[in-house]
């Protein structure tokens, strides 16, 4: 793409010397990989940190209700029978309708605003959560933390592609991802300290125990996100830690590794290609499998380990290690993964760890072999949820594709999500069995996905390697042939 068609005004003048042919064709890059580099770790310390500190809150507000239950919750409010359940699943419905509208509106107002917006929602209602009298009321506030909380990672995800090259991206979406397990640590310890807080407010609305783990972790929530307004950038032209030069390159090497025009509108066969996108549905579906694992393990975990016969204030901490640790793993295998170029396999590896876990869970009576098996669950689950959305961001062309890419594969993971919230109901307290036999067929399922994936990937990119997709290309002009994204003969499926 031209420099001048970047419309940032500074740029003509900063570059004379570009030639807009070379960016047009894309030959080589008319800067240096020193350059890139240095572009790349500038964005690395500006936006990574942001975006995971806002994740680690979405996530951290969705999962506290784990802790607020046995923290009295469930009593006060008469969570009786699988109220506490459907308390769940009314979060994820607005959730999945919400992910891919939200991609789209995202990429009309740009991150700057919009995710700092959805942020400050999500921080809302879950601050409402503190002045619920019954469980009515609690539902209705759940629904509403749903509509924001939706398009948070799918929003996120895109983002990130938006500033970083497909062999850049997993561990990036990893490290952000991440934060989900960090926000199971923090949110023990949180739970723990802000539920030993003295009673306190008016006569007729007295804040205690779990009523403090909504309200002061709501506050923080918006206190945050305002300062995330001031933090993000919608778009790298917009980069102010960025030089005019750094501002092009930035968004060139993206525009030509995805073979994509700048400033794309959004069309219906954009939504087509994400949808009806093989490569996609196969990441939706590892997405769902993964899902059921995560956010039941996330929503369930102060309930496993407090059944195993501790008291609450002990469950509460014993959810902290394993999440430290599956955040570690995570990051760590994610840049693993991007400096191999490879996904599929590495997801079935992790697949078989988590059935490992699982496995001990249903079969050893032992309190203490059942603690250790959760932290083979979690560094096993946890890992996956970037692996296919990144598999799949990496492997969609074009912004808009990307965007409801992203979008549809969150979306679909959300009705694992929905599955999710029925594994653990309390008639099988205290050993879980059929919710950990669930979670065991979903990693089995997600395995097999990944193998799947790999085999089409692998099979895709041979048939381009012959010239069998080249017929793509004839009668089609240049910008035509631009247009055609993940499908262009030359773009190669990473695997």
């Amino acid at each position: 793409m031209q420099a001048e068609k970047l419309k940032h005004p500074e740029l003509e003048s900063a570059m004379p010397e570009i030639k807009s042919s070379e960016s047009s064709t894309g030959t080589e890059p008319d800067w240096t990989e020193e350059e890139e580099k240095v572009i790349r770790n500038r964005i690395d310390w500006y936006i990574i940190p942001v975006v995971t500190v806002l994740y680690l809150l979405c996530f951290l507000d969705r999962a506290n209700i784990g802790n607020a239950r046995i923290q009295g919750m469930q009593e006060e409010l008469h969570l009786v029978g699988f109220r506490f359940n459907w308390a769940l699943t009314i979060f994820y419905i607005p959730y999945l309708l919400i992910e891919i509208p939200s991609n789209v509106l995202l990429k009309k107002i740009g991150a700057k605003v919009y995710i700092p917006f959805l942020v400050l929602g999500f921080g809302l209602c879950s601050m409402c959560c503190a002045f619920v009298t019954d469980y009515k009321g609690l539902y209705i506030a759940r629904a509403f933390l749903g509509v924001f909380e939706g398009g948070t990672m799918p929003g996120i995800a895109f983002f990130l592609s938006c500033f970083y090259k497909r062999k850049e991206l997993l561990f990036r979406v990893g490290i952000f991802i991440s934060a989900s397990s960090m926000a199971g640590a923090f949110g023990g310890l949180f739970a723990t300290a802000l539920a030993r807080i003295p009673h306190w407010g008016v006569a007729g609305m007295q804040m205690h125990t779990w009523r403090n783990i909504f309200f002061f972790e709501g506050i923080m929530t918006m206190v945050i996100a305002i300062g995330g307004y001031f933090l993000m950038p919608s778009a790298p032209t917009s980069c102010t830690f960025l030089t005019p030069r750094q501002q092009y390159i930035a968004t060139e090497r993206i525009l030509r590794e995805h073979k994509e025009a700048a400033h794309e509108k959004t069309e219906l066969r954009h939504l087509k290609r994400a949808v009806f996108n093989i490569n996609n549905i196969i990441c939706a579906m590892g997405f769902f499998f993964i899902n059921v694992t995560v956010q039941s393990f996330s929503l369930f975990l102060p309930t496993i380990l407090k059944a195993l016969g501790w008291t609450s204030t002990r469950a509460q901490l014993l959810t902290v290690p394993p999440y430290v640790i599956a955040c570690m793993w995570s990051i760590f295998v994610s840049w693993l993964s991007d400096r191999w170029q490879r996904r599929g396999y590495i997801i079935f590896a992790h697949t078989l760890l988590a059935l490992l876990g699982y496995v001990l869970l249903i079969t050893v009576d032992s309190p203490n072999i059942k603690y250790l098996a959760v932290y083979f669950a979690a560094a096993g689950a946890y890992p996956l949820g970037p692996f296919f959305l990144s598999w799949g961001l990496n492997n969609a062309a074009g912004p808009t594709v990307r965007a409801v890419s992203g979008g549809y594969i969150v979306a679909v993971g959300t009705c694992g999500a929905i599955l999710a919230t029925w594994t653990y109901v309390p008639k099988d307290a205290p050993n879980y069995i059929t919710g950990h036999s669930i979670n065991l067929g979903a990693q089995a399922g997600a395995g097999a996905v990944a193998l799947l994936g790999v085999a089409y990937c692998k099979w895709e990119n041979r048939m381009r390697a012959h010239g069998k997709r080249d017929f793509r290309l004839e009668g089609l002009s240049m910008e035509e042939q631009r247009q055609l994204g993940y499908r262009h003969p030359d773009f190669k499926y990473m695997q």
